[in-house]
């Protein structure tokens, strides 16, 4: 059996190595959208792989076996120094061994030309590979062409590959797929018919539902509804910000305490529960929330005037004469009211768990950066929504050129093993490092140009500053404005600005008009010559 110390120093060894690769992960330069969640889950997978063997060690040196202090006994009092008469230049005897064994097998690596041991250069191996991998492989079809598959990362095998981690409408994590919930949402009896823009905008103000009945909350829909938007957004956090999770649960538990105590208390806004009462099995009052039982009939009547409609009737009699008769109706009664409060215990254990759902959904939609993903996804859907069939399909093509120039700069850079050098935070190049200083001032790149009609966008650089004018974003923002994205209004950054050209170039237009209409000539039989409005006003007087 090998030393527990020995095996306490290769969990030290280990995570240092490990240290060493997650500081080469994050100071890794990517480009990309996937290069920076496939760095940012290689750093979590490193992470939990720390957290592993720190969890070892710990058992480790709590030593609730007792092997660590046996082999500390053995190393310091040797058992053949506590005999009688025994030498004392034995107490170093089971150090020399052990000493001596080590020297024997670091003697027989070097006489096979190698310094380290099979293990361990595995272990070195598959670190290096986890550290430089891109998770992207090229094949050659049998037409020739290349094709650019994900397949993750070999050193783990656990993780999912981008192209599966993410559904289409998420587009790498950048904007949120909220169609399953939005339609358990709609489905809901008192809930209100909302489109999925109307949909996102009631979540975009921290809302899980509104204007929904106690009632339909207390459901099983609703339950599954809340459990469902609740599940997506943590997973989705999960997927997109590996780094965070932390800081989620973080924010998450003092508001999961802070609703349990308000829940003892019935304090929670708009789940008020209501109180039970013991008339259920008698029939003498209504329960709002059980109805009435009829012990006779064995039925469960919603309203008071029907249960006292039925005591007439002659079924009702014939059963309530057979209840008297029965041997066993004192038994009834009982069970009917463990019955009963058995559903009233169920259906506040439900109340209480879509409350509580309900409550920690609502900050996680107050939650950076859900606000944000929420509002760009409503803004790529309106941006979809204006597109052609081409267009769309032009998109796609885009993404695929996208992976395949991220691959292409992968094989490039396996021969760099240089950290970059940007202390002046330039910005990077189509080769992945940064651009020429002079380059950078030439096309003013550090000059800000910030647009009140795109929302306050800051745009770097007199040329994207150009761009702009005819992009997606600033055209939302022109159409918002019920103003028309032409070439008078190029330049235009201020809402009050454009709205004042807008109406200036209304009244221009009036008095083109009114000057083409003043510039038409008219001729009489007497060849004079007179002005359109001139002309008309003699013909009305009939002196033309």
């Amino acid at each position: 059996m090998e030393s527990i110390i020995e095996l306490q120093r290769q969990e030290h060894e280990e995570i240092e190595r490990y240290e060493q690769a997650l500081a080469d992960i994050l100071n890794k330069p990517v480009t990309g959208r996937r290069g920076e969640l496939r760095n940012q889950h290689k750093a979590l997978d490193v992470l939990n792989r720390i957290s592993d063997r720190q969890r070892l060690l710990k058992s480790q040196y709590d030593d609730a076996d007792g092997l660590r202090a046996a082999e500390i006994n053995v190393l310091s009092v040797p058992a053949s120094s506590q005999e009688p008469g025994s030498n004392p230049q034995d107490d170093l005897s089971e150090f020399y061994t052990r000493f001596n064994h080590i020297k024997k097998v670091h003697q027989d690596r070097q006489a096979a030309g190698t310094t380290q041991e099979p293990e361990l250069r595995t272990f070195l191996r598959s670190l290096e590979e986890l550290v430089k991998s891109d998770g992207l492989e090229r094949m050659t079809l049998e037409d020739g062409e290349e094709e650019i598959i994900d397949r993750g990362s070999s050193a783990n095998s656990y993780l999912l590959t981008l192209d599966t981690m993410f559904t289409g409408e998420e587009s790498m994590g950048r904007y949120l797929d909220l169609y399953i919930p939005h339609t358990q949402f709609v489905n809901l009896k008192s809930a209100r018919r909302l489109t999925y823009m109307q949909y996102l905008n009631m979540l975009s103000k921290g809302l899980v539902g509104e204007a929904i009945e106690q009632k339909e909350k207390e459901s099983a829909a609703y339950l599954d509804y809340v459990q469902t938007l609740n599940s997506y957004l943590q997973d989705f956090l999960r997927r997109t910000h590996p780094l965070d999770r932390g800081t989620v649960e973080a924010a998450l538990k003092p508001v999961e305490e802070g609703f349990e105590q308000e829940w003892k208390e019935g304090k929670v806004d708009g789940w008020q529960r209501k109180a039970g009462t013991s008339s259920q099995t008698t029939g003498d009052a209504p329960n709002a929330e059980e109805g009435i039982w009829c012990a006779a009939c064995q039925k469960q009547y919603a309203k008071q005037t029907v249960y006292d409609a039925h005591l007439t009737s002659k079924k009702h009699i014939k059963a309530a004469e057979k209840l008297a008769t029965n041997s066993d109706a004192a038994k009834s009664a009982p069970s009917t009211k463990l019955t009963a409060n058995h559903h009233a215990s169920t259906s506040t254990s439900k109340a209480h768990a879509a409350a509580l759902l309900t409550r920690l959904t609502e900050t996680l939609l107050l939650l950076p950066p859900i606000p944000a993903l929420i509002n760009d996804t409503q803004q790529n859907i309106e941006r979809k929504s204006a597109l052609t069939a081409r267009e769309r399909e032009q998109e796609v093509e885009d993404a695929m050129e996208e992976t395949k120039a991220v691959a292409d700069d992968a094989v490039e850079e396996e021969d760099d093993d240089g950290r970059i050098y940007n202390p002046l935070k330039l910005p990077l190049g189509w080769d992945g490092k940064p651009i020429p200083y002079w380059l950078y001032k030439l096309h003013g790149l550090g000059v800000e140009y910030k647009c009140e009609i795109c929302s306050d966008y800051v745009y770097m650089g007199r040329k994207a500053f150009d761009r702009h004018f005819q992009e997606s974003r600033h055209a939302f923002g022109m159409r918002a404005l019920g103003l028309p994205n032409t070439k008078h209004f190029h330049e235009i950054t201020k809402i009050a600005d454009a709205l004042a050209l807008a109406e200036r170039l209304k009244r221009e237009g009036r008095q083109e008009q009114n000057q083409a209409e003043r510039t038409e000539e008219f001729e009489d039989a007497e060849g004079n010559v007179y002005d359109k409005k001139t002309y008309e006003d003699l013909k009305r007087q009939g002196l033309v």
